[in-house]
């Protein structure tokens, strides 16, 4: 009698189990053997997986209580075990997904999206480095990008014979924790609106990226025109290493926007804008977290009065990691 009921318990239920085991056979698979250009695997039917998995576990219990064979009934246990991995490890490697794409796949998508990082790097650091150079030969250039007040303020921030104010930040009163705030808003309101101009075919991109370059080239060329070099130079260095990288690398996200646009080959505009986009987002992540470590810096370690050649140092040994970062780690990857 129990074996006419396995028998017809497993009739009734064997498809859902093959559906199931199908489906974690497909995920399980390494995402670059799912997308392989040259054998692509079609994904199973797929499935309602917490609803399934339920029903799945509701079926091993009912196995084990009416004495199954134990064929079956370690057949349903594995299911079960590959479908509580599938629901809740994603939740139990969060952590470790995160580490692995900051360890190793954000450096090598970024080298991966070369070609992007030397065309956004140029279209910032062209201007900023031409803007310095401009003002040393015609120092009131600088107030074709900024009006007098704005020059007066960069002025008393910067002025070294002027400590009763804290460098680089407008009031003395300021504490660092408000301004940690207010440098991760600035700052990752700068990398949003280049990946956004992005969406307009990349004139926004261009535009930001250029002005950026500009506005910063014009802050830096007035205040080395006037001697402030140490007091400028010093506080900007260190966390500029993450900020200024992190500007280039978001005028990249919207380069990559902008590219599915302009040229989206034989996809389909929002096709080539939809696989681009998952990309740029992924590039946006890493830009988002090196603003966070550059505000970080900015207000906990630049404003400090030190001796100047400690503050070059630190900042020479933060641009150095910055470049073996994104030099070194990650190689190997499929994304490389």
């Amino acid at each position: 009698m129990s074996a006419i009921k396995q028998s017809q318990f497993i009739e009734k239920h064997q498809q859902q189990w093959d559906d199931f085991s199908a489906w974690m056979d497909y995920q399980e698979l390494p995402a670059r053997k799912r997308r392989s250009k040259k054998n692509p695997i079609e994904p199973p039917k797929e499935i309602d997986l917490p609803n399934v998995y339920r029903q799945i576990c509701h079926h091993y219990s009912l196995a084990s209580s009416r004495l199954y064979s134990p064929v079956l009934v370690k057949r349903l246990n594995h299911l079960v075990t590959r479908g509580h991995q599938s629901l809740y490890g994603a939740h139990t490697n969060f952590w470790h997904h995160i580490k692995q794409f900051f360890a190793a796949g954000f450096p090598a998508l970024m080298r991966k999206e070369w070609r992007l990082f030397i065309l956004s790097g140029a279209l910032f650091y062209v201007p900023f480095f031409a803007m310095i150079i401009a003002i040393q030969m015609q120092p009131d250039l600088v107030y074709s990008v900024m009006d007098g007040s704005q020059v007066r303020s960069m002025e008393v921030m910067y002025d070294p014979d002027s400590l009763v104010y804290k460098i680089g930040r407008e009031r003395d009163s300021d504490s660092d924790l408000y301004m940690l705030g207010h440098y991760i808003r600035n700052n990752t309101g700068i990398g949003f609106r280049n990946f956004a101009g992005g969406m307009l075919f990349g004139v926004g991109t261009l535009f930001f990226m250029i002005f950026n370059g500009v506005f910063i080239g014009a802050a830096a060329g007035h205040l080395t025109h006037l001697g402030f070099i140490d007091t400028f130079w010093g506080f900007v260095l260190g966390h500029g290493a993450f900020e200024l990288t992190a500007i280039v690398i978001s005028g990249v996200a919207g380069l990559k926007l902008a590219v599915a646009l302009i040229k989206p080959g034989r996809k389909s505009r929002i096709r080539a804008l939809i696989d681009n986009g998952k990309i740029a987002v992924q590039i946006m992540y890493g830009a988002a977290a090196m603003f966070i470590v550059a505000a970080f810096i900015e207000a906990f370690w630049s404003s400090m009065v030190l001796p100047v050649v400690i503050k070059y140092s630190v900042a020479a040994i933060l641009w150095g990691l910055v470049i073996a970062y994104f030099w070194l780690l990650g190689r190997g990857k499929v994304n490389d």
